[in-house]
């Protein structure tokens, strides 16, 4: 049995998406900024793209702007709300100690340049509060980033609420919603947001292709340089197949929302509950306000290169936390962040769903972890040490 359970890496692209996208490299392949007609045709259908992809965010087609991914998109948003910001004399900025690293690493380059930037603190449960939101934003505030659904433990953020008091208080907020697209209810104009990240590989789209929406009348910066592309402000000819894709897999992604949640949250609470049975382990993040597929787990006594690598070797496909950051020994500073000490933040398992997964593959996946949690913990002078009482325990039993 081979599972794939790291969906909130990267999705299988759907066969709707790839069949979307084929037109657009075979008969409609023009540049979209030529006058003959095949470049007409295919802006023609860049715009009908983006009308459709405004539809879904239920926002208007020319506040719709095409990018590479999440990454660029959160990276424009932020500096861009920084620059409006920086001419009104407002060089504060308020986001959480959990961000993606495209936030993150945005805002230490702001700081460089003279920004204060708040990180708020995220509760054990993984969830930070409109109250927060409101106590931090003063009067040389320029923006609130906040993610909507965060990438490693799958919590989903008080958004509607949190923008609520942004735009009462009149400050821009943008939410890097690239990990809950296609699996909660994202609404642009209900949910307050004034500009929001999105990235087409994480609900079965192609990668290398993504949407920054931004309110009209924000003023966008530049941070690629070329062209009139995207009305001046992304240079660079438009990746239409991958635009083409992107969209058909957003429409679909969205189509029916409810019968997905409906469908794989009971499995994700089966694993849950599973898991649960591990002696000394903790779910990470609150039970009920998160996606409906993101399972994020941590087991004393094991380090989770070797978890990964042995469930791999069982035919599971899984995570520790975030593919931008796999390459590092350091502990999550997602889990950090909510309070899970170095030693347990080590050994960390995220597994996150895709919609047809079984209730077979489900129980499989718990038989292993099990099998692996107890293999690994044998041969660990670590959890000898805890056993023994040498070492305390974290975790209740």
């Amino acid at each position: 049995m081979r599972i794939y359970a790291d969906n909130a890496a990267t999705t299988k692209m759907s066969r709707n998406a790839i069949d979307a996208m084929i037109p657009y490299m075979e008969e409609i392949y023009g540049n979209p900024s030529s006058l003959y007609e095949i470049g007409q045709k295919a802006k023609e259908a860049l715009e009908d793209a983006r009308a459709r992809a405004a539809k879904v965010l239920n926002c208007e087609a020319r506040e719709i702007y095409f990018t590479s991914g999440g990454s660029e998109a959160d990276n424009q948003a932020i500096i861009s709300a920084a620059r409006i910001g920086e001419k009104k004399g407002k060089k504060h900025i308020i986001s959480t100690a959990f961000e993606h690293h495209a936030v993150l690493h945005t805002l230490k380059k702001l700081e460089k340049e003279g920004f204060e930037i708040e990180l708020l603190d995220v509760h054990s449960n993984g969830l930070v509060t409109a109250e927060q939101v409101a106590a931090a934003i003063r009067e040389d505030t320029a923006l609130v980033t906040i993610m909507y659904a965060n990438n490693e433990i799958g919590t989903v953020q008080p958004i509607k609420e949190i923008g609520a008091v942004c735009r009462e208080k009149k400050v821009l907020f943008h939410t890097d919603a690239v990990q809950a697209i296609g699996h909660v209810s994202v609404d642009a104009a209900r949910d307050n947001i004034d500009m929001l990240s999105l990235s087409a590989h994480k609900f079965h789209g192609p990668k290398g292709v993504g949407i920054l929406y931004a309110k009209k009348g924000i003023m966008l910066s530049n941070i690629i340089e070329g062209g009139a592309q995207e009305r001046g402000k992304r240079a660079g000819t438009e990746n239409l197949p991958g635009i083409a894709g992107m969209v058909k897999a957003l429409e679909d992604a969205t189509s029916d929302l409810d019968g997905y949640t409906a469908r794989l949250t009971p499995l994700r609470d089966r694993l849950i509950a599973g898991l649960d049975e591990i002696s000394y382990s903790e779910l990470n993040g609150d039970r009920e306000h998160r996606l409906p597929g993101t399972v994020n787990f941590c087991f004393e006594g094991i380090e989770g290169e070797s978890l990964l690598l042995l469930l791999d070797d069982k035919g599971i496909s899984a995570s520790s936390g975030s593919a931008c950051t796999s390459g590092s020994l350091d502990p999550s500073h997602v889990l950090l962040a909510i309070g899970r000490p170095h030693e347990v933040a080590h050994g960390s398992l995220r597994l996150s769903l895709s919609e047809d997964i079984s209730e077979e593959e489900i129980d499989y996946l718990i038989k292993s972890v099990k099998e692996v949690v107890e293999y690994l913990r044998n041969m660990s002078p670590f959890w000898r040490d805890l056993v023994n009482g040498k070492r305390p325990h974290v975790f209740a039993e």
